[in-house]
């Protein structure tokens, strides 16, 4: 008989059945970490403000002032692109209130070297997405629907999610988001207790091809 001992040592199984169940809540416990972060503001960014190169206030200018949106983002109605405002719509005003204070400098630097400010952005699609503001604001969604609660902004902060999820479920029924035309622009809205019937008759209104609207190539050009 050989003299070799057994090859497993007692409790052999049981080490192996313990690895096994670690390896398994490992495995659970990244998987749930990985979706708790994946669906957390650390990943969306939605509450997180960017630096810029002035501390702007959306709920000053456009809840409290009640300055229409396109005074700024002139080219909302008419381009993929909102647009920003130059140094000059900014000095429209601030050339004769709060000019000399230290918080509007960097405007009137912008001005004296003919250099523009660097705004942030705020909302990034990615590259693969296209998305055009002025078709949007033309079939009634406004600009709460994917920039959040603007107007209770001090610092503009990423509002939505704005991911696939979000946008295909408007795309499939966009009724619910769906404003007359004069309330597009306002800084806050709150759909109204028959925005059923009244997203259907706005459907209509704006004549949405509701079928269309889950092509890919809607959003992927």
């Amino acid at each position: 008989m050989s003299g070799r001992g057994p090859i497993f040592r007692p409790g052999a199984s049981a080490k192996f059945r313990a690895c096994l169940l670690l390896g398994f809540v490992l495995l659970l416990a990244v998987t749930d970490a990985g979706y708790a972060f994946y669906h957390s503001p650390w990943w969306s960014r939605v509450g997180f403000a960017s630096d810029q190169p002035v501390l702007f206030s959306h709920r000053h200018h456009a809840a409290e002032l009640r300055i229409d949106c396109r005074y700024c983002h002139s080219s909302v109605e008419t381009s993929p692109f909102a647009g920003m405002p130059p140094t000059e719509t900014c000095l429209s005003c601030h050339s004769q209130i709060f000019g000399t204070t230290a918080l509007l400098r960097p405007v009137v630097v912008s001005a004296e070297t003919n250099q523009p400010l660097r705004w942030n952005r705020v909302t990034r699609m990615p590259d693969f997405v296209y998305f055009d503001h002025q078709i949007h604001v033309a079939k009634g969604i406004g600009c709460t629907s994917c920039h959040g609660a603007i107007g209770s902004m001090a610092l503009t902060a990423k509002g939505e999610r704005l991911d696939m999820r979000q946008c295909l479920e408007c795309h499939r029924d966009p009724r619910p988001f769906l404003r007359p035309s004069a309330e597009i622009f306002l800084p806050a809205w709150t759909p109204p207790a028959d925005q059923a019937a009244r997203g259907a008759a706005l459907a209509a209104h704006y004549g949405l091809a509701l079928r269309h609207l889950t092509n890919c190539s809607t959003c992927h050009r």
